[in-house]
């Protein structure tokens, strides 16, 4: 992918509430949801949108549970982010700081 602008660097994003800082779910999917959301409402604060987004990272803490929720991850991707894919990684890690967070997503963005 090729861009040109101002680069927005988003750091990592859990799928909890911004306002009770507490994780919305238990369950990957929603987690999953609630972490892009909070993506893209960073990316918004910043003057961006979706089509801004150059790459996002996916850090995962159970494999299995990312390829069995794969069709309910993509439901939740568009539903969030649009039908926009810019370059994506996924890498499971042992664990993530905050208790209980399943996944967490960065994103560079170029306005």
């Amino acid at each position: 992918m090729i861009a040109e602008g101002k680069i927005v660097a988003i750091a990592g994003q859990i799928g909890w509430d911004p306002i009770t800082e507490e994780l919305v779910s238990a369950d990957f999917v929603q987690q999953s949801r609630q972490a892009l959301a909070n993506v893209i409402s960073s990316l918004e604060a910043a003057g961006g949108k979706p089509q801004n987004l150059v790459r996002l990272t996916w850090y995962l803490t159970d494999r299995t549970e990312y390829l069995s929720h794969l069709k309910e991850l993509g439901a939740a991707y568009r539903e969030e982010v649009g039908s926009y894919y810019p370059a994506m990684s996924v890498v499971i890690v042992a664990g993530l700081l905050e208790e209980g967070a399943k996944v967490e997503i960065e994103a560079l963005a170029v306005l």
